[in-house]
């Protein structure tokens, strides 16, 4: 028995580190195929499906609580600190790809951008491959203001496109000023953005995740810039400490965090979940095509798994006051999800076993927030199972399966039965709630 014990606690630490942060993150960041020629390109009528804000949500700063921000080429070159100024990211060409590289190692692609300048669309692809191809409005300000002004959109919750602040790879580099600068000129300019924008464009800051004096110094300062959001890693023991120590609370590597956005409102953004490794479930010799809808729904998945994580691990009682949107999640599954956390939770006496204050439906409830999309079901059938004051709207901007074109066609379908005060709910309280917007 003794000898079962100690293998099946070898199995745990070894599963536990086959997810560990790699120098190659950042590189392998979209796949080769998502850029390859080929792909069908989707011919929009941008007039058509560009009238601003329909009538039935008059009255109502429209949040979009997912999209993506392209890192601009000149992110690092604009405001260069001289003695960095060779060492810091910059964009080559190779072939037809626009590739992202700090000194001789690739950081990856510009990421995900299927909508081209000429306002179609790509489908079977994950991105064009240079910024001469995308749309303007990906990666400036003024184009981007505009987009969303023609899709109806008031303000929208931006998430970083490319594979730049991968932390694995920044660690990797060997060069801890050289990464730190990295992340700090990033967030510089998120601060930025909203700032130009007049709060319309917000994006979500990144942290130096392995290093907690580092962490802690930046979580102060993106606090005294008015970001209004950090995005943190699902699974940190990837790259540093996990969130609970080995006496089962929260780690101190990880509690000065924890204790500021509980203190400010601040919130947590787990954005789909990079912990499971989706391939592992696909059957072996499908193609790209068969692969990628699975895998996106497996990462939805994965968000259900962050959450249930927070509500059995105590933090959440530790700090009651903790925010956490779960971003690009999908929202059909919260019913089904929570009717079994607590089934599973009585059956196995965790809450009695660990004293936690809340059952999962209610630890849902005070502290998460979920985003829909594609989603018909979510916003008209179970709108009252997952909580109309949880429920977020995204686009998804300019990533493959965003809603473009279409926008106020897609919320007309789906938020149109609902009463104005459901309607300014979902698509603006909430975002306003989570991400304290002023609105």
């Amino acid at each position: 028995m003794a000898d079962d014990v100690k293998e099946a606690k070898k199995l745990d630490t070894d599963l536990g580190a086959l997810m560990k942060a790699e120098s190659n993150d950042a590189a392998r960041y979209w796949l080769a195929e998502g850029w390859a020629p080929g792909g069908f390109v989707r011919e929009v009528d941008y007039v058509a499906n560009s009238r601003g804000i329909d009538p039935l949500f008059e009255g109502i700063k429209i949040v979009d609580c997912d999209t993506h921000y392209t890192e601009p080429p000149d992110l690092f070159s604009a405001n260069a600190p001289a003695h960095l100024k060779d060492k810091l990211p910059r964009v080559e060409r190779i072939g037809d790809i626009d590739y992202w590289f700090i000194g001789d190692k690739n950081f990856g692609t510009l990421g995900g951008n299927v909508i081209a300048k000429d306002h179609n669309k790509l489908l079977g692809r994950l991105a064009y491959g240079t910024y001469d191809e995308i749309d303007p409005g990906s990666y400036q300000v003024k184009p981007r203001l505009q987009a969303m002004d023609d899709m109806g959109v008031w303000a929208q919750i931006c998430f970083q496109n490319g594979g730049l602040t991968q932390a694995g790879s920044l660690v990797a580099l060997g060069d801890e000023e050289l990464a730190i600068t990295i992340v700090r000129m990033y967030n510089d300019a998120c601060a930025a953005r909203l700032h130009e924008s007049g709060g319309r464009i917000n994006c979500m800051a990144t942290l130096p995740y392995w290093d907690k004096d580092l962490l802690n110094a930046e979580m102060r300062r993106i606090v005294d810039l008015g970001i209004k959001g950090v995005v943190l890693p699902d699974r940190p023991e990837r790259l540093s400490e996990g969130y609970l120590g080995k006496d089962g609370k929260v780690s101190h590597f990880w509690e000065e965090v924890f204790e500021t956005c509980n203190a400010t409102g601040m919130p947590l953004n787990y954005h789909l979940n990079s912990s499971l490794n989706a391939e592992s479930a696909i059957w072996d010799n499908l193609g790209f095509d068969q692969k990628l809808p699975m895998s996106a729904l497996i990462h939805h998945i994965g968000c259900a798994t962050t959450m249930s994580n927070f509500m059995v691990s105590g933090l959440l009682d530790t700090y009651p006051e903790l925010k956490i949107g779960l971003i690009e999640s999908g929202a059909g599954w919260v019913p089904f999800w929570l009717e079994g956390m607590e089934h599973q939770n009585d059956e196995f006496r965790t809450g009695i076993n660990r004293g936690l204050k809340m059952r999962p439906t209610e630890y849902f409830r005070k502290h998460f927030w979920v985003t829909f999309w594609f989603e018909t079901l979510a916003p008209t059938k179970l709108i009252e199972d997952i909580g109309a004051d949880r429920l977020l709207f995204e686009t998804d901007y300019p990533h493959p399966t965003s809603l473009y074109p279409g926008v106020q066609d897609k919320l007309v379908a789906v938020m149109g039965q609902h009463d104005y005060s459901v309607r300014k709910q979902v698509l603006q309280d909430n975002a306003n709630t989570l991400w304290n917007l002023g609105l």
